[in-house]
């Protein structure tokens, strides 16, 4: 059997920049390397990935666009004029587009993956302007793809809803958390460590639901001793978490707006909870993290979570102020044997998540759709 030339069209990745996508995108190339009969991979990169690109999959061959993706404008015309001759050039068996848009025209085979519709659900998520360029782009993504892919079934039953394709054109391959969250990490940083505190994962999207997580924390500073580290980056609902921040006691809510890896890895594991009030994802990797890391997680049933949270998390309901505090309060004052046994079925179950399995499962896809 022939190796596999596998195209991967990586101009809408910004490092540092794209969340889940980027470590979808970086963990799943890495996980196809280490197939038994991994492919020959081209990625075709932009003016911000390109380096990193070379320097992080030295084994792959990298076609330069030298578009700058932060000009969502040039990245849209370089992938729709630019990228279709570099890839007729360079000769591909098959392009992968993990970003959810792809080239209208293409010399061969491609397959699209949709991470979520969160625009669709949150239309104030994103600006009116990236929202109409979004319902043009994706569903045309979507129909000159031989196969789409998506993250969780949650995924899938979004892309077949909002991009009118059948579901037998749509497969699922789950995403993982990183081992190394389950090993050992160094020391949190030291604003951390001399109180207890609550951990929570996600950038300042309002579909995030930061807010509702700071006015239910803040219910409850007299009565716990912890406090509420939020990591993540400023977005389009970054006004409203100021709003609540005002009445949160000083000193009892930490920002974390960029952190290294080696860092996320050790505010996980000396975290008491994970409180993750996400009202939508496409698959939700904090909570698996959380999981993986050994730290017990409190989130709500909305959109995928349950589908990766499954028994091994704590519900509540997160468009209800009152009721997600009193949720927090309940898991904290959890008893100890009981918190132990959440956590050990949270680690079994985030086991069954791997990025070998994943990847095993998209380069077949990738290999069907070549043929």
């Amino acid at each position: 059997m022939s190796t596999l030339r596998l195209g991967v069209n990586t101009l809408f990745y910004l490092p540092g920049e794209v969340g889940g996508s980027e470590t979808y995108l970086r963990e799943t190339l890495e996980a196809l390397q280490r197939q038994p009969q991994p492919p020959d991979v081209v990625l075709f990169s932009n003016a911000e990935n390109d380096r990193l690109l070379r320097a992080e999959f030295p084994r792959a061959e990298v076609v330069p666009t030298g578009v700058a993706a932060t000009n969502r404008l040039a990245r849209i015309l370089a992938e729709q004029f630019q990228l279709p001759g570099l890839i007729r050039r360079a000769r591909p068996d098959v392009l992968w587009s993990p970003g959810y848009t792809a080239p209208a025209w293409c010399a061969c085979p491609q397959v699209v993956t949709v991470l979520d519709m969160q625009y669709k659900r949150f239309p104030q998520d994103v600006s009116w302007l990236a929202a109409r360029a979004m319902d043009m782009l994706y569903p045309l993504a979507a129909r000159r793809a031989v196969s789409v892919v998506a993250i969780s079934e949650f995924a899938k039953s979004e892309a077949v809803h909002f991009l009118n394709i059948p579901p037998e054109k749509v497969s699922v391959t789950l995403l993982a958390a990183d081992p190394s969250f389950g090993k050992k990490a160094d020391a949190p940083p030291a604003a951390v460590r001399d109180a207890p505190y609550l951990l929570c994962v996600a950038h300042s999207y309002p579909h995030k639901n930061i807010p509702l997580l700071i006015r239910a924390f803040n219910r409850l500073t007299a009565q716990i001793p912890h406090r509420l580290v939020l990591v993540g980056k400023a977005r389009l609902g970054e006004p409203e978490v100021l709003a609540a921040l005002r009445d949160s006691p000083a000193g009892r809510v930490l920002r974390f707006p960029d952190v290294h890896f080696r860092d996320l890895k050790a505010l996980y594991q000396a975290a008491d909870w994970l409180i993750f009030p996400s009202l939508y994802e496409g698959f939700g990797l904090p909570v698996l993290e959380a999981m993986c890391a050994g730290t017990p997680v409190l989130t709500t049933r909305e959109a995928s979570i349950p589908e990766i949270g499954g028994d091994a998390v704590l519900y509540a309901d997160g468009r209800d102020e009152a009721a997600f505090a009193e949720a927090i309060r309940t898991a904290i004052a959890m008893p100890a044997a009981e918190r132990e046994q959440l956590i050990a079925s949270a680690r079994d179950r985030a086991a069954t998540f791997t990025w070998a399995a994943s990847a095993g499962q998209l380069l077949q896809i990738l290999t069907e759709a070549a043929k």
